[in-house]
């Protein structure tokens, strides 16, 4: 097996993360990246899986075949699936904090984050929108060479979507598209198409705000006054950039041929073709860090948590991503 393990995070302990990865350690196959998980060992063991506390994370690869090796000690009180608790906000961003720290050390070889709750974590007085946010601040003194993100795509069978917002209402993404935001959001797209993904020549379409990308300044300005700008400025150095295009033909088959990735203004323009293409088994992964990270396209899903129901294939497709990845920025 592979030297370095990857690094896993619990997410919320009330939700379905312990459930996922109990199951996708049972599912291993033989040549699978061992992980290591940085939560409450206590949690697994309720959720089914055998577990080995670790106190350093040398050892998690050695434990990994007979058992599930964790870096963490219990919570201060029991968890009930399906209710969750701002008590434990302080524990799940720590978890997260080691994690990443571990990734940017090099003990393990990448990150892979089970789903946290953003309404339990905001309770608490966590100021970031997501994991996106946070990594991103976490990694931020962290050497790193090209356009740095972060930057959120998410990916299933053969589509790639990256997010030019994220987190946002509605009412606010226009306000928040800016002319330097987008050139970012597409070199570092860009930039992990080739250095993650091994596209030696990436091909981008971008999609407009408005619907009929606007219809020529009758539906709106913004892929005139802002998007078209933007694409323009990156042809002429020389990125193989298209767009703006409009969304609702912009994801059908013919066209996802013709290109590598497909930028996207906002959360569900991106996210709605991700999961009607394949709903299981979508992974969120976080282009422009210096450590390699993804995680799940779903939520906590307290609604199933502990009643057996919950699908471990998008955390599985995860853990196979960010080895991927891993190995491949490795090569």
């Amino acid at each position: 097996m592979p030297a370095t393990p990857l690094a896993v995070t619990l997410g919320d302990p009330s939700g379905i993360g312990p459930e996922i990865i109990a199951e996708a350690w049972r599912r291993r196959r033989d040549g699978d990246r061992p992980f290591v998980v940085f939560g409450d060992p206590t949690v697994l063991r309720a959720a089914g899986a055998p577990v080995v506390t670790l106190d350093r994370l040398e050892a998690a690869v050695g434990v990994f075949p007979e058992a599930i090796p964790v870096l963490g000690t219990p919570l201060a009180g029991p968890v009930r699936p399906g209710h969750p608790d701002p008590v434990y906000a302080d524990a799940v961003t720590r978890w997260i904090t080691q994690a990443a720290e571990a990734c940017l050390s090099g003990d393990a070889a990448a990150l892979v984050t089970a789903p946290i709750s953003k309404a339990v974590l905001k309770a608490a007085g966590f100021r970031h929108p997501g994991h996106t946010e946070f990594l991103g601040e976490l990694t931020a003194g962290a050497p790193f060479v090209g356009q740095r993100g972060p930057v959120m795509m998410l990916a299933a069978a053969d589509l790639r979507v990256t997010l030019a917002t994220i987190h946002l209402p509605i009412s606010g993404v226009a306000a928040a598209l800016t002319f330097e935001g987008l050139l970012q959001t597409f070199r570092v797209t860009a930039q992990a198409l080739a250095r993650d993904f091994g596209c030696a020549h990436p091909r981008l379409a971008v999609a407009g705000l408005n619907p009929h990308a606007g219809e020529s300044g009758e539906i709106g300005r913004e892929e005139i006054d802002l998007i078209r700008p933007a694409v323009e400025a990156l042809r002429a150095e020389g990125m193989d950039v298209t767009g703006p295009l409009p969304a609702d033909s912009l994801f059908a088959a013919e066209m996802r041929e013709r290109f590598d990735a497909i930028v996207c203004m906002y959360h569900d323009q991106a996210l709605i073709p991700v999961k009607m293409l394949d709903f299981w088994g979508g992974v969120n992964i976080t282009l422009g860090l210096p450590i390699v990270r993804t995680s799940p396209d779903h939520g906590t899903a307290f609604d199933i948590a502990g009643r057996g129901l919950a699908r471990p294939d998008s955390f599985m497709a995860a853990l196979k991503a960010a080895a991927a990845i891993a190995d491949r920025r490795a090569a």
